[in-house]
């Protein structure tokens, strides 16, 4: 599918929204239909000199991301509005998202955590989301509330899909008591408010009944959402990341659902569950130790235990997770058609415009600077630090079992 391509004499550029390690985001208005989009730019020279250095084609990942975005047709995902070709930068339009994301709306929240019934709402968006992406065939493989946007009419869109990678579809086991999931076209209204989804939870009576069955069947085996084939990349974010990343086995879809784990237990408790002083100890609690979920039994924390099992062949699949008691009474073909979801974004003008008429060159200089700027701080790093951003999957699980001479190192784990 051929994506349409933008010309930058139709975009006005109206703020900076972010940096990451892969390009910079702006919020542009598209002035033929006055429509704000997000407008992801990566430095071509950039990109080059990764090439260079890994042996690998990253015109390919930044293409596959973008074929990705191309492909999708759901409530929860961006459209490809189009893409920019120049001689310094690449990049491409999505969606814009006025609520920002689930990690700046948990710290809005009250001691920086949600409550069990917002959880709820959320965590089945993400499920039908991951669900979506596994059906194609697509690993994410980069879950985290910073990827996780609020659209304006209060529902969620999973973005940045460069780390994501293609595996044959798994193929959906169906159970009597796990709704199918639809296949929504984005026009289709949304009919009930948040409240009637929460109304649907079970009393403390019930739920302390259900978690006595919940545990009691957790011992059994769960069916992992594997294709067959497997990715041995070491790609993620370190706090969020598998442990079969980390060790270099080889993984598949199950590493989502480990991924969707650490972000339930984020929004309960306001912090991740395995973070270290570095890398190296944060890698080490993911292997070795187990999640700590303080507070009574509750449904939440039984299904925050099971995402977060080690062994990917034991943790809960998708049929489990929508058939656990914590989404009893959730109709999952109704979860996109709610008209009221806990959070509606104020509407924004998008900050302060540009003012001086030259588009084009604001967007490539300011790309320009801020590889620069990263480039030269990279050249600051230490040399045994260079060399440990290096390293594969499975060598970094060498030594962790003793714990010692872990070095301070809190890089991102993005490759």
């Amino acid at each position: 599918m051929q994506s349409p391509t933008l010309d930058f004499n139709r975009l006005e550029v109206l703020s900076l929204l972010g940096r990451g390690a892969k390009g910079v985001v702006f919020l542009v208005k598209d002035k033929e239909d006055d429509k704000q989009l997000a407008l992801k730019v990566i430095l071509r020279e950039a990109i080059e000199k990764k090439k260079k250095t890994t042996k690998k084609d990253e015109y390919r990942r930044v293409s596959f991301e973008q074929e990705v975005l191309s492909r999708f047709d759901h409530p929860l995902f961006p459209s490809l509005h189009g893409v920019i070709s120049t001689d310094k930068v690449i990049g491409y339009a999505i969606d814009y998202c006025p609520g920002k994301n689930l990690n700046s709306l948990r710290i809005m929240q009250s001691e920086s955590m949600f409550s069990d019934e917002i959880i709820r709402f959320y965590a089945a968006e993400l499920v039908l989301a991951l669900e979506y992406l596994h059906n194609q065939g697509i690993v994410y493989r980069d879950l985290k509330p910073d990827n996780v946007m609020i659209q304006d009419n209060g529902h969620l869109m999973l973005v940045d899909f460069d780390l994501s990678t293609n595996l044959p579809p798994r193929t959906p086991s169906p159970s009597p008591s796990t709704a199918t999931t639809p296949s929504p076209g984005r026009r289709k209204k949304r009919l009930f408010r948040f409240v009637s989804f929460c109304s649907s939870r079970i009393s403390s009576e019930e739920e302390s009944n259900s978690m006595r069955l919940s545990s009691s069947s957790s011992s059994t085996l769960a069916v992992s959402d594997s294709s067959g084939e497997k990715s041995n990349s070491f790609v993620g974010t370190e706090e969020y990341v598998a442990p079969e990343v980390i060790t270099g086995g080889g993984h598949d879809f199950a590493v989502d659902w480990w991924s969707l784990g650490v972000v339930l237990y984020e929004m309960l408790y306001g912090t991740t569950p395995f973070r270290g002083s570095n890398r190296k100890e944060t890698f080490f609690r993911i292997l070795s130790k187990p999640p700590n979920l303080v507070g009574e039994t509750t449904l939440l924390r039984d299904l925050i235990r099971r995402l977060l099992e080690k062994d990917p062949s034991r943790r809960i699949s998708v049929e489990e997770i929508k058939g656990h008691e914590f989404f009893r009474g959730v109709d999952w073909e109704k979860v996109l058609l709610v008209s009221r979801p806990p959070y509606i974004p104020a509407l924004d003008d998008g900050g302060d415009q540009s003012r001086d008429g030259n588009t084009k060159m604001d967007v490539e200089n300011i790309v320009q600077e801020i590889f620069a700027a990263r480039d030269e701080r990279e050249k600051q790093k230490d040399d045994n630090s260079n060399a440990d951003m290096k390293i594969k999957g499975g060598e970094w699980v060498k030594g962790l079992n003793n714990n010692n001479d872990l070095e301070s190192d809190n890089n991102f784990l993005v490759f």
